[in-house]
């Protein structure tokens, strides 16, 4: 029997928060590719893979691939081409594969590339949803993130001070992902809008969460990778 290759969403970090549906993908599967990362000692870690082995998924089917991060993308794309080839090659033998994405997979998440490969090649895939962070981040908090007539919208963290700005005027609620690309813009927001809402998380869904809505805290902060805020 050919099965789907399967990208299964782990939500943001905490393993409980996984779907059921994908918690039984990650059960039956061979192979589980997670994505890793090289630390500033150059070790190898991967979120991804430890999600994966606090849910008791033997570690024998738990394959790493390091995926380079930086703002150009290229060696990014090329680790993507050999995950592809030795997914294909794996399918093509009767594996039933899995690849795995923080979050959702369809949600600011690079992992799409190799499943538009996938699709492209004709090879059966689906994509298992899962919990965005700012979604926990507002169970974390107790917010009613948005409410009756309001309006969301979801950036990543690349907006100027003046882009914020326009969008907390027009009454938006506002989701920036990513904030460690746009400190300055953020604490200048602060200070221009007192009577706005900032609420501000880090590493959301594991041990180190960690959130505030004290402004004068957040913008003395400088933002870690794994930060978002979310603007009323």
């Amino acid at each position: 029997m050919t099965y789907p290759i399967s990208f299964v969403s782990l939500g943001p970090g905490e393993p409980e928060l996984i779907t059921v549906k994908g918690l039984r993908q990650l059960q039956t599967a061979d192979i589980i590719y997670c994505p890793a990362t090289r630390n500033r000692q150059g070790e190898s870690i991967s979120r991804a893979a430890d999600i994966v082995r606090a849910l008791e998924i033997s570690e024998t089917a738990i394959r790493c691939f390091m995926l380079p991060m930086s703002k150009d993308r290229t060696e990014a794309w090329k680790a993507y081409d050999a995950l592809y080839n030795e997914a294909e090659s794996n399918y093509a033998e009767g594996k039933q594969i899995v690849i795995v994405a923080e979050g959702d997979a369809g949600f600011y998440s690079s992992i799409q590339y190799i499943y538009d490969k996938f699709t492209a090649a004709g090879i059966a895939v689906q994509r298992i949803a899962g919990i965005p962070a700012f979604i926990a981040a507002g169970a974390l908090a107790g917010l009613h993130i948005v409410k009756q007539e309001e309006q969301i919208v979801v950036i990543p963290g690349t907006p100027s001070a003046d882009e914020l700005s326009e969008k907390i005027n027009a009454g938006y609620v506002i989701v920036i992902m990513k904030l460690s690309q746009c400190v300055e813009a953020v604490h200048e927001c602060i200070r221009k809008h007192p009577q706005t809402q900032f609420h501000y998380f880090e590493n959301v869904g594991t041990e180190k969460e960690y959130y505030t809505s004290d402004k004068k805290i957040i913008a003395d902060k400088i933002y870690p990778y794994f930060s978002l805020m979310i603007i009323q």
